[in-house]
């Protein structure tokens, strides 16, 4: 009798397992079809590639999958692994909607002519993001301090970005290919990036440090930014430091016969004539 229970019970859990892979399915199909729906509502297609293309008016599964750029995970899965929409011609800001991709490990959207800035919680947009092609395109801003940090491959060569690379491209441990050549970036190449060849940080007047020249060859006044950013992101630690001394020595300068002290929490006065 017992044995019969178990068996039924073991029956009872392969249902419930399939019935919550089928409804997790299901959901992350219609999450995916929301994904391209609002990229292809948030791009300007002057072309009409995605327009001809992303036929949504369609029920049959695995559709999505025959979409121009798309890339689903298996054709019957209908969630999608990767987006390729180098050289359509599309333009606009950063596409919208890529949250709703959740299985999304690749975007390419190099060579169009997108605008604007990377959005600053593009991590959190892509959270499962290890390939992101961003090169020939006219993106402006700062690189965002919390990209993705999956990446395996990040290409962002050809833009107008500007700043400094984040210290924290420190953190990108899987990092095998980098080039962010040919943009407005300054101030020092964080250590760990030395290992990538010169031609992976070209076209930056303002960059210095490994694989480049040495920084006192360079702009001061991108270093010195650079420095002061750092400080900064440091919590002000150095920054309140340095006028907690500043403040001590005019004190100390200007009214030389005034100290206070403290013993047992009770403050004194004493005056040096």
């Amino acid at each position: 009798m017992s044995g019969t229970a178990g068996n039924t019970k073991f029956l009872l859990w392969l249902l419930l397992l399939s019935t919550t892979s089928l409804s997790s399915s299901c959901f992350g199909s219609e999450l995916d079809i929301k994904c391209l729906k609002t990229l292809k509502q948030s791009v300007i297609d002057p072309n009409g590639i995605l327009e001809s293309s992303w036929n949504f008016n369609t029920t049959t599964k695995g559709f999505i999958c025959q979409f121009t750029g798309v890339e689903c995970w298996s054709p019957n899965d209908s969630r999608v692994h990767a987006l390729n929409l180098s050289g359509l011609g599309l333009e606009g800001q950063f596409p919208r909607g890529l949250e709703y991709c959740t299985g999304l490990f690749g975007l390419d959207l190099s060579n169009n002519k997108f605008s604007g800035p990377i959005p600053w919680n593009i991590a959190q947009q892509v959270a499962y993001l290890t390939s992101l092609d961003l090169s020939y395109n006219s993106f402006s801003g700062e690189i965002p301090v919390d990209i993705c940090r999956d990446l395996n491959l990040l290409n962002i060569q050809h833009n107008q970005l500007s700043g400094q690379i984040p210290r924290d491209f420190d953190e990108l441990l899987r990092l095998a290919s980098l080039n962010v050549a040919d943009n407005q970036l300054s101030g020092l190449i964080p250590s760990s990036l030395s290992k990538f060849p010169a031609s992976s940080f070209s076209g930056n007047q303002g960059l210095c440090g490994p694989p480049l020249d040495d920084c006192g060859k360079t702009n001061d006044s991108s270093l010195v930014s650079y420095i002061v950013n750092d400080m900064i992101k440091d919590d002000f630690v150095v920054v309140g430091a340095a006028a907690g001394f500043v403040v001590g020595f005019v004190v100390a300068f200007y009214f030389p016969h005034v100290f206070v002290f403290a013993r047992r929490l009770h403050p004194y006065v004493y005056r040096i004539c």
